[in-house]
């Protein structure tokens, strides 16, 4: 067992994994360690039954800005590329149609206007247009029993990637691990992460390790850790927990309503299990929650580590949840988890997806769903939509919620690139190499099967 190495990782989810596959594979960097507390690499959030199993692009989530969907469709290519790569025979993703469905003449200009006049058309060349018989031929259910003179619009495209990140950061790993220099330590707890100045103590319940660049991957807690260094402390976190109800076999693909632009949650949609077709999800519902990890007492005293019970913490806390419109949302939320009451107050949801739908036909799905780490910035006292990097001397703290693991090869490329640096001129990051391996296999428009 090394004592000493250029690269340490901390947290063995799809961000620890997808970095430690980017050093290891298409840089020089001689000695890499991962540690990841849990016995098995993305045993958390990135474990396929705790998130929504989408690779976003940008081109449906109907919150997302033009600019926002131009900075996440690249990372979603590149993790495409390397899935059509590494994963021919479809074991750890699946590629079916997917769409975002507009109901209503209100709707139905809304989403006419995002794609004809605001540039997402042509950003997603493949995004097409589509209206009720072309729905109806790709997803019977949706339009059955619906109202004949209800305007209906559908934006479609092939690129439905599901995919399990979990094994998809086993995946990443195996990759790493066929190369010399690099170890990879489960069921390893950091207990402490010193800054020594010339380099980093690494302690653990494994022993104590030594590197010279650390980068922090850790999910939620990677902000605890950054606070307890020194940094983030203009930074919260409003964790939030999402759950999902299933259903028999219904749609052939995803299918999505239109979301708010002003949140960061996913509206609800409707697919089928990475692993399992004959299921349909429903979801996700997003519930406030005091703590990091789902089901983990333990992680309430985390929370309040990264909350900080400052005067800037509560008055952020407050500004946000008592917007007007997230305000609703919350609240909305929490019903969803009452036994009974909660179910019939979702039953609307899955309706407009899927209108035939009746209160039988779903049940709440025990033992999905994990939490996610929205950002609060607690100098604006508002949400900061989206994913944070925290950079310091020779370190670096990722927190990754939705779209973090559409994007974890960028996110990966972009901090070996910054490992590189830390490292000094004796390394470099292969780029041309990287890409060839990735985003290289993505399937272009003129590529697509017909």
């Amino acid at each position: 067992m090394p004592e000493n190495y250029d690269l340490v990782i901390i947290g063995g989810g799809i961000s620890g994994a997808s970095l430690l596959y980017a050093v290891s594979n298409f840089t020089d960097i001689e000695n890499v360690a991962l540690f990841e507390k849990e016995d098995e690499i993305a045993a958390i959030n990135s474990h396929h039954t705790n998130n929504s199993q989408t690779l976003h692009f940008g081109d449906i989530e109907t919150n997302y800005t033009l600019e926002k969907a131009e900075e996440v469709k690249e990372g979603a290519e590149l993790l495409a590329g390397y899935l059509e790569n590494v994963d021919p025979d479809r074991e750890m993703h699946s590629k079916r149609s997917k769409m975002v469905l507009a109901v209503g003449d209100e709707e139905v200009r809304e989403l006419r206007t995002r794609h004809e006049d605001e540039g997402f058309g042509d950003l997603f060349p493949k995004l097409e247009a589509i209206g009720r018989d072309e729905i109806e031929e790709l997803e019977p259910k949706v339009v059955e029993g619906r109202d004949p003179d209800e305007r209906l619009l559908a934006l479609q495209t092939p690129d439905g990637y599901v995919v399990d990140y979990g094994e998809t950061s086993e995946s990443f790993v195996q990759e790493a691990e066929g190369q010399p220099g690099v170890d990879v330590y489960t069921g390893t707890k950091v207990t402490n992460l010193v800054d020594r100045g010339n380099g980093f103590s690494i302690e653990t319940d494994e022993g104590r390790f030594r590197s010279d660049v650390a980068v922090v991957a850790a999910g939620s807690h990677s902000l605890q850790i950054a606070k307890e260094m020194g940094y983030g402390e203009n930074l919260s976190l409003l964790p939030v927990a999402g759950s999902f109800f299933l259903a028999d076999d219904l749609l052939n693909g995803k299918v999505y309503t239109l979301q708010m632009r002003k949140l960061p949650f996913a509206a609800v949609h409707g697919d089928a299990d990475v692993h399992d077709d004959s299921i349909t999800r429903f979801g996700p519902t997003a519930k406030v929650v005091p703590a990091l990890e789902r089901g983990r007492i333990s992680t309430v005293g985390d929370f309040f580590d990264v909350f900080g019970l400052s005067l800037d913490s509560f008055l952020s806390y407050a500004n946000v949840l008592s917007d007007r419109i997230l305000l609703p949302y919350v609240l909305r939320n929490l019903v969803y988890d009452v036994p009974e009451v909660g179910k019939r107050a979702f039953l609307p949801n899955v309706q407009k997806v899927v209108p035939t739908v009746e209160l039988d036909d779903i049940d709440r799905a025990k033992g999905y769903g994990g939490v996610r780490p929205q950002i609060v910035d607690t100098d604006a006292k508002a949400l900061d939509m989206g994913e944070a990097t925290i950079l310091g001397d020779d370190i670096i703290f990722n927190i990754t919620p939705s779209p973090g693991a559409s994007t974890c090869l960028k996110n990966a490329m972009n901090d070996a690139k910054r490992v590189v640096e830390f490292l000094g001129d004796d390394h470099e990051f292969d780029e041309e190499r990287f890409r060839a391996e990735t985003i290289d296999h993505f399937p272009r428009a003129e590529t697509v099967e017909t």
